[in-house]
């Protein structure tokens, strides 16, 4: 079942060519897989929910988490909150009937809301990326709260924008039963391929590029001050240590530390960049596949692959989480608060002095130190 496209040529097109495709029930994955794909879609619905929903919540009960990465993180959060309410329960449903039940206007309309939460999912990543470059090796802390807000407002705008074009059906959409979900098809028409180029390129292609060279950047400054940091520690001598007293004897522990909170906060963010591009590259790849070439779109394997590469995009929403908890203390603190006493195993965590710290005296360090 199709719904309209740009033009009566085109629609007729494919019904010439609707011979080619094989029969849903040929291309259909067995009932049993379906089942499992849909039970593991709802539980990847459920976690990440509860799992971004409390991310916000603690950002915004806690003024000291309103910090500006904390912010975006939180974006990043609600973004995938508004993916796991708006898409994925009517995927899980398509997998298990192999129909589309509830039309085609809102075939277009799901696709919409899918590209746009994607995509400012996707800009956060990329600002976050930047920003870390801006610290660490520019040694430029420019990004204060009231920027971060400016920064997500505009591109809530420029998402809505790029994806909006899909609301207005000019673009061919296939829905079940040749896809679990209302997915972009084969088309010849140049303005709608055009078009589809842009918005992967927007979705994978640019910001990949972009975040690459940034952490590319970001690496190779970390690796040339640590080794900075290990000259300095073994060039200090004890006539030294004697003249610089008991402070810089303390010194080469300073930096080894304020190493060590760098690199981890550097990794946290890295691993967040390659779950992206694990989540995305292939769905990416099989988006323009379907646009631009008429074998696959038309080929037997065209129901699985779609199955597989919705599934991992949607694993990108649960996977964040996770990280944040995993990685960072503060929100695994947080977490662990938030829980009701009866389901508190560990004890609670006292309350500690809190102390906000400046990007820029994190990563920058004076001339006797290393930064990051």
């Amino acid at each position: 079942m199709a719904c309209n496209s740009t033009s009566l040529e085109t629609y007729q097109y494919l019904l010439l060519n609707a011979s080619n495709a094989t029969e849903p029930g040929a291309t259909a994955l067995p009932g049993p897989l379906r089942i499992v794909l849909a039970v593991g879609m709802l539980l990847m619905m459920v976690v990440g929910f509860l799992g971004n929903t409390v991310v916000c919540i603690i950002v915004y009960q806690r003024p000291a988490m309103r910090s500006a990465i904390n912010l975006l993180l939180a974006t990043l959060a609600f973004s995938d909150i508004m993916l796991c309410v708006c898409c994925m329960p009517f995927t899980a449903v398509s997998l298990i009937t192999v129909r589309w039940h509830f039309g085609d206007g809102f075939c277009h309309l799901s696709a919409t809301l899918y590209w746009f939460f994607v995509l400012e999912g996707v800009a956060i990543l990329l600002i976050i990326s930047v920003d870390r470059f801006l610290i660490i090796v520019q040694r430029q802390d420019k990004l204060n709260p009231r920027r971060a807000k400016t920064i997500i407002a505009v591109s809530w705008v420029l998402s809505f924008c790029i994806a909006v074009p899909l609301l207005s059906g000019r673009t061919f959409m296939e829905v079940p039963a040749r896809a679990p979900q209302c997915v972009l098809g084969y088309t010849e028409l140049p303005a709608a391929r055009a078009y589809v180029g842009t918005l992967v390129a927007a979705v994978f292609f640019v910001p990949f590029s972009g975040m690459l060279c940034a952490y590319t950047c970001i690496l190779n400054t970390v690796r040339k001050n640590a080794v900075r940091v290990h000259n300095q520690s073994d060039s200090l001598d004890l006539r030294q240590l004697a003249r610089a007293g008991l402070r810089r004897l303390h010194r080469p522990h300073q930096v080894s530390v304020d190493l060590s909170f760098k690199t981890k906060a550097f990794t946290t963010i890295l691993i967040l960049f390659v779950g992206f591009s694990l989540c995305w590259l292939p769905h990416s790849v099989y988006s323009l596949l379907s646009v631009f070439s008429r074998r696959f779109y038309y080929g037997p394997s065209f129901y699985a692959t779609s199955t597989c590469v919705l599934w991992l995009s949607y694993l990108k929403s649960v996977f964040n989480p996770i990280v944040y908890c995993w990685r960072i203390k503060k929100f695994r603190e947080a977490c662990i608060e938030l829980l009701p006493q009866t389901f508190q195993i560990l004890p609670k965590v006292p309350e500690r002095i809190r102390r906000r710290i400046q990007p820029n005296t994190v990563y920058v360090c004076n001339e006797n130190q290393s930064a990051v």
